[in-house]
């Protein structure tokens, strides 16, 4: 008989069960959900140290870390789920101020009653998505709140990176006269989310663009050292992201409206759902500053790599005491590119 059957004599169900308290009381229910569901799934050398923490040897440089909560509604959406969702947002915070990322851990907060079935493909997402991006989930943790207090599952991931020495990626380093990169379409993930969530259905079905954006900043940072701040536009779009690092950085920037790139699908349904595009969160794009000489080489470089193909410059910072960020608009005018208010999309990561 195996240690596993000794320990555990008969199994979960994973496919008719459900997440019950027991499951979050510390007992032998729960450490059987973490045996037989996520070790299962997460499994490598460092989770099955099976401590508390997980400890591990670290490269040369400084470290970066970043964490972020997942509350995603619809759970399972086109194109992606919360889970692989859980692993592209941690892995891209970090990986935005040029880091490599080297680990994640995973807290879940589950709902009584949720279908193990259901938690099970999550987190069979989540794993894919942490082993094709080479970033282990070595350690985690897992709570059950009673029936009608939480909403099926939360996750919340936390990043561990290193940044070689020397290389200085921030919003505080942009500075006036910096060219502006966008890595793609904008406003896929928020609308993607949005049609199903009010079961739109269009012509051509609009997908999210969630994705680990590591190996594309390794590339540019590779082919342009001098890059100044790195930023992915999730919640609030680009637009909210630009009048962040406008004020960071305490500079102005102004935009082309015919540079940036949008789907017609997406900018269709925008206009369909009364939402402007600019403001609509994005999960596998990012925005980059560098010195002007220097944006038609990052250009190219973006371009060469599949999550960059449709990249393109935007605009430039200006020197602005007001930090305004404006759009010359395709009709000739200008307009201000103001920070969001109140909440366009809610619960879209």
């Amino acid at each position: 008989m195996s240690r596993m059957a000794k320990r555990f004599p008969t199994r979960i169900d994973l496919r008719k069960g459900t997440v019950d308290m027991t499951h979050g009381a510390g007992g032998r229910a729960m450490a059987q959900l973490i045996e037989e569901l996520f070790i299962k799934h997460f499994d490598n050398d460092l989770l099955r140290q099976g401590n508390d923490q997980a400890m591990f040897n670290i490269p040369a440089g400084r470290m970066v870390m970043s964490v972020d909560g997942h509350v995603v509604s619809p759970l399972v959406f086109p194109g992606g789920d919360i889970g692989s969702l859980s692993v592209h947002g941690t892995i891209n915070d970090v990986a935005m101020s040029g880091a490599k990322p080297l680990y994640l851990s995973a807290g879940f907060i589950l709902e009584e009653g949720f279908p193990l079935a259901e938690l099970e493909r999550i987190v069979i997402s989540m794993a894919t998505a942490s082993r094709e991006a080479g970033v282990p989930v070595i350690t985690g943790d897992t709570k059950v709140v009673e029936r009608g207090k939480g909403d099926g599952v939360f996750i919340t991931t936390t990043g561990i990176g290193v940044v070689p020495e020397g290389l200085e990626i921030s919003g505080a380093n942009v500075k006036a006269g910096d060219a502006i990169l966008v890595s793609g379409n904008i406003g896929d993930h928020g609308v993607a989310i949005m049609s199903r969530r009010e079961n739109l259905y269009f012509e051509t079905e609009i997908v999210s663009d969630s994705a680990a954006l590591h190996g594309l900043v390794a590339n540019m940072v590779a082919a342009v050292p001098e890059i100044h701040g790195l930023r992915d536009p999730t919640r609030g779009g680009i637009a909210s992201t630009l009048n962040e690092i406008a004020f960071q950085a305490e500079v102005g920037m102004r935009l082309n409206e015919e540079s940036i790139p949008i789907r017609r699908e997406v900018d269709a349904a925008c206009e369909l759902l009364g939402l402007d595009p600019l403001y609509v969160a994005n999960e596998g794009k990012l925005v980059a500053f560098c010195p002007a000489n220097k944006a038609e080489a990052l250009l190219n470089v973006m371009q060469a790599h599949p999550l960059g193909k449709d990249a393109a410059i935007i605009g430039q910072v200006v020197a602005d005491d007001m930090g305004f960020v404006t759009m010359e608009t395709g009709f000739g005018g200008t307009r201000i590119v103001d920070w969001l208010a109140g909440e366009q999309l809610p619960r879209i990561c």
